[in-house]
């Protein structure tokens, strides 16, 4: 966990700009010693959304198995989809 103060903030963007580049996760920032916000690049963030929208369909798929729901096999899964992309329905 990378923590730096509003000051550095606010007198080294650069250097907290290219610090949240290189290590790809969030930099918390204290003001008067507290936690107050968290800044990261936006690849980072944009790859951190993506994984828990991953996370989330994942989530709503195992508790379809599990609330029983009908699923089909892989095998079913990909006749279907070899049957809509060659033009059969």
């Amino acid at each position: 966990m990378i923590i730096k103060s509003s000051t550095t903030l606010r007198n080294e963007y650069g250097v907290i700009s290219a610090l949240a580049h290189e290590v790809e996760e969030p930099i918390y920032i204290t003001k008067n010693g507290e936690g107050d916000i968290v800044v990261m690049s936006i690849e980072a963030f944009e790859k951190r959304e993506q994984i828990l929208k991953l996370r989330s369909k994942i989530a709503v798929a195992d508790q379809a198995r599990l609330s029983g729901e009908p699923a089909i096999s892989l095998g079913e899964a990909r006749k279907r989809l070899e049957g809509k992309y060659s033009g059969e329905v």
